[in-house]
């Protein structure tokens, strides 16, 4: 398998100082590192030390197993829910659900935890479940609904499924009906074009839509489908199963809640000490956790008597929330700062595959962590990949292009190959012509103006506008020499596209059933076959 390993620039400072520890302030605020093997060690013994103070892992075993026997039955993960049964820790990762898995990037998060789930088998010399936790109790649906594929050469198609009638509550609980699931289908049929692999794509899709009623569900069967007889074990935030065990970190939650609200204010400050800027929102008086009332899922705050919403349109009391932890666990949900809490209180986690947004907001969770007599678990980067397929490959060579000249400079190299071709001196002759008018305008505008002051405007305007009407004449010229190389230039484009879509990276809009059409599993095989980092790292993979 060929494989080249590619730097891409960091999007987050914060984060490229914990990858390539350059700042010790930073690191600390993990508490450790990945490259450190000793610090497997002492997670691992950390982890069976405070084993009674997290779920049980029988009866995590069992929220697990009723879960996956519904969309995830494959036997592979069925054996690692027995091994987590018996006390194995997990590799976990996660993201919000999406239309048949939603970006690549989900793909790279599976793909990074179940090798970083072996590599740390072999590290500690026990098994190492990998465990993807599909945040379904968000509630941001434009983030869920949708797909990119491209539906030709050149052309990037977005496929969505409009939300429901009802209430902003989450993507797990909004009902779609088979009619629109079809629909959505039709059109990546239509959009996908015709391969050996089409028919066999589409049909798989169909049948998951067929046992669903909710995109969280459809999400977590295209999950199993791709990684199932890989073992990865699926978890759903929002399952009714893993809300009850929730329920005593939501009171622990609720209880502490002033003491967590200082602790995140702290590390915010800490953050700002070291020279960074906080990425997620720590705002006073915010309880960090939502509740479900009447099919909305509201943000809490609290007040001098209680909890409220926003807009102070909702109130209860202390002991109220604390029931409904109690008794209606279902109702509560939590933020971006209390999930990695919540998610550390429910799996024995050694380690935690997060994207570069999602380092850079664990970096405000590390002082609540403490705040609770807990530890964060290891951070994991997740690795990334760009699936260069054979056509993009071919036509790379053809043009003498680089994964870089695309990212970096596709628009300068597109002119300047365009320009090479000129043999008509476009852009100078025009730019000659224009030249030559100003010339032969200018003493005209004087001769204006100096017999009656409002003339010398009209000349300017007047100049403003024939300058205008010549490089219009010039861009046509141009788009008419264009057409002549329409053929190279299609698919030059289409590597553009291929690699680095709408100006993205590719992990960040196009979807599975891109390649899937294209190539059938060839290209899943190969990223589950790629080089593994343990501190993350880019891959262009050759299909």
């Amino acid at each position: 398998m060929r494989t080249e390993s590619v730097q891409l620039p960091f999007s987050q400072p914060i984060v490229e100082a914990y990858v390539q520890r350059t700042h010790p302030g930073v690191e600390a605020l993990f508490g450790s590192h990945p490259a450190e093997e000793s610090h497997w060690h002492r997670r691992l013994n950390w982890l069976k030390a405070q084993a009674g103070k997290r779920v049980a892992p029988e009866r995590l075993a069992e929220a697990l197993q009723a879960y996956n026997k519904r969309l995830n039955d494959y036997p592979a993960v069925m054996a690692n829910i027995e091994a987590i049964r018996s006390g194995a820790p997990v590799v976990v990762t996660g993201q919000q659900a999406g239309l048949w898995t939603g970006p690549l990037l989900v793909i790279h998060k599976a793909v990074t935890a179940i090798s970083a789930a072996k590599d740390a088998s072999r590290l500690a010399g026990t098994a190492v479940v990998p465990v993807f936790w599909v945040a379904g109790e968000d509630h941001d649906w434009d983030e869920a609904n949708h797909a990119y594929v491209r539906s030709g050469e050149t052309t990037l198609t977005r496929l969505a499924i409009p939300r429901p009638k009802g209430g902003r509550t989450s993507v797990s609980r909004t009902k779609v009906a088979p009619a629109a699931m079809a629909d959505a289908l039709e059109q990546l049929g239509s959009a996908l074009p015709d391969t050996e692999f089409k028919r066999d794509l589409l049909e798989a899709l169909a049948g998951f839509a067929s046992d669903c009623d909710d995109l969280s569900a459809w999400f977590a069967a295209a999950m199993g489908w791709l990684f199932g007889k890989h073992g990865l074990v699926l978890l759903d935030s929002d399952d009714a199963g893993i809300r009850s065990l929730e329920a005593p970190m939501f009171a622990e939650m609720i209880r502490r809640n002033d003491e967590l609200e200082a602790a995140y204010l702290r590390s915010a400050a800490s953050l700002r000490e070291l020279g960074y800027s906080p990425t997620a929102d720590v705002a006073e008086t915010c309880a960090n956790l939502f509740l479900f009332e009447a099919d909305e899922r509201m943000l809490l705050f609290k007040g001098d008597d209680g909890f409220r919403n926003r807009k102070e349109t909702f109130r209860l009391s202390r002991e109220e929330l604390l029931r409904i932890a109690e008794h209606e666990p279902q109702r509560l949900s939590n933020n971006v700062l209390t999930r990695p809490i919540m998610q550390d209180y429910v799996l024995p986690v050694l380690g935690a595959v997060l994207g570069p947004g999602e380092i850079a907001y664990w970096t405000l969770t590390g002082e609540a962590f403490r705040a609770l007599g807990m530890e964060m678990p290891l951070i994991l980067p997740r690795m990334s990949y760009t699936i260069v397929d054979r056509t993009t490959e071919k036509h790379m060579a053809k043009y003498g292009l680089a994964y870089r000249d695309i990212v970096e400079r596709y628009e300068a190299h597109r002119a300047a190959w365009l320009k090479e071709r000129d043999e008509l001196d476009i852009e100078a002759r025009f730019e000659a012509a224009r030249s030559q008018f100003a010339a032969l305008y200018g003493p005209v505008m004087g001769m204006s103006a100096s017999l009656e002051k409002g003339l010398g405007d009209l000349a300017a305007d007047n100049l403003r506008r024939i300058q205008e009407q010549i490089g219009y004449l010039e861009k046509r010229t141009k788009e008419a020499h264009a057409r002549r190389f329409d053929s190279a230039l299609r698919q030059q484009d289409g590597i553009a596209l291929a690699l680095w879509p709408d100006n993205k990276p590719q992990e960040r809009v196009l979807n599975m059933t891109d390649f899937w059409n294209r190539s059938g599993s060839a290209w899943l095989e190969k990223l589950l076959d790629a080089p593994y980092e343990r501190a993350g790292g880019h891959h262009l993979i050759y299909l």
